[in-house]
């Protein structure tokens, strides 16, 4: 296990090097062939600075760094390519991408807003008409451990999807869900924590805040959903690729939250996060997306996946009263239109999955 931080929320600070005269520094040997990191951000400079403070003490050197800025802004755009001769100096160029750049960092504005779900899409799109084969996923409010691509590669010559564990804000081991129960389109809220003697456990599932898959899983089951805009987009992305491969989740720590959430702790393992409106919105609109999703591999179960979309509805109610008390009203009002447009898209008869990149 990784060492924690003494103060987990001080930012990571980057070495003080002159760019116009150091050497490229040393850095360990790349297990992975052609790793992007793909990193989603909106309107949050601060915590972007500690994300891209702690790329820069990677022990491993990633083949890009595709920063996908879903704000389109001026001073996102300064810090990148402060960034960007930063790592140059610190790692030196690399093997060119199919534009024949072979800068690492590829800075990547969007003209809207496409959320969470459409900045990932638009992010894994950009790496792998790059040519990536490897990639590493995450938002603005996380900071890698500076030997986390380490701690993956020793999996990654059996596994082509890979989810590492974290630690929470406050430096303590962050709970994540990993097994769905597809007939009711919900995470397993009682799945052991405990990784077993095979030492990882198999998902069917994914987090898109570090998770890492390969390009032949990209080809089979195509780019991640950006209609999703935000929240499900990569649950339903680890169920399809749980279609064409094994994930796996291993306790290995490869990186940190950054952001405090207010949250209601459950047994002191689990807990429940304080949330916003817009995604209770989504929380119960996307449920229509998941249930066209199940439709098109047959996994569709009706009457079980309505009883999960009232679970769903009631631990929202709940999340409500316990974390977010302010917001009852609105939030209600929120969940009940999710619900409602859910119906919609359900009954969509021009939706039509994400293609897969090249036939079976």
């Amino acid at each position: 296990m990784t060492t924690t931080p003494k103060n987990p929320q001080e930012p990571l600070r980057a070495e003080s090097t002159p760019v116009t005269s150091a050497p490229a520094r040393k850095h360990a040997k790349n297990p992975f062939d052609k790793l992007a990191i793909v990193v989603v951000t909106y309107k949050r400079q601060q915590l972007l600075t500690v994300l891209l403070d702690s790329i820069e003490h990677l022990e491993i050197a990633p083949w890009r760094i595709v920063i996908v800025d879903n704000e389109h802004s001026d001073e996102t755009k300064a810090m990148i390519d402060e960034f960007r001769s930063t790592i140059t100096t610190q790692w030196g160029t690399t093997v060119a991408d199919r534009s024949g750049n072979e800068n690492r960092v590829v800075y990547a504005p969007q003209t809207d807003n496409l959320g969470g779900a459409g900045g990932f899409s638009a992010g894994v799109k950009k790496a792998y008409e790059l040519g990536a084969e490897w990639f590493w996923v995450m938002d603005d409010d996380v900071a890698v451990e500076p030997d986390g691509l380490n701690k993956l590669a020793k999996w990654a010559d059996k596994h082509d999807v890979i989810q590492g564990s974290r630690y929470d804000y406050d430096g303590g081991p962050f709970y994540w869900q990993y097994d769905f129960i597809v007939p009711l389109g919900i995470p397993n809220p009682i799945a052991p924590a405990a990784f077993g003697p095979a030492g990882y456990r198999v998902m069917n599932t994914l987090c898109f805040e570090g998770g890492l898959f390969r390009r032949r899983v990209v080809d089979q089951i195509g780019f991640p959903d950006p209609r999703f805009f935000i929240y499900w987009d990569d649950t339903m992305y680890g169920y399809l690729a749980s279609k064409v491969t094994n994930p796996i989740v291993v306790p290995d720590v490869v990186l940190r939250r950054t952001r405090e959430i207010g949250n209601w702790d459950i047994a002191g393992l689990r807990q429940l996060n304080s949330t916003s409106d817009m995604n209770r919105y989504h929380i119960m609109r996307n449920r229509g997306y998941m249930a066209r999703y199940f439709m098109a591999h047959g996994d569709y179960r009706p009457f079980l996946f309505g009883l999960g979309t009232l679970a769903t509805f009631a631990k929202e109610l709940i999340r409500l009263v316990a974390v977010d008390r302010e917001h009852v009203r609105t939030g209600v009002a929120k969940l009940v239109k999710g619900w409602l447009d859910s119906r919609k898209l359900m009954h969509d008869q021009h939706w039509q999955p994400m293609p897969p990149l090249q036939s079976k």
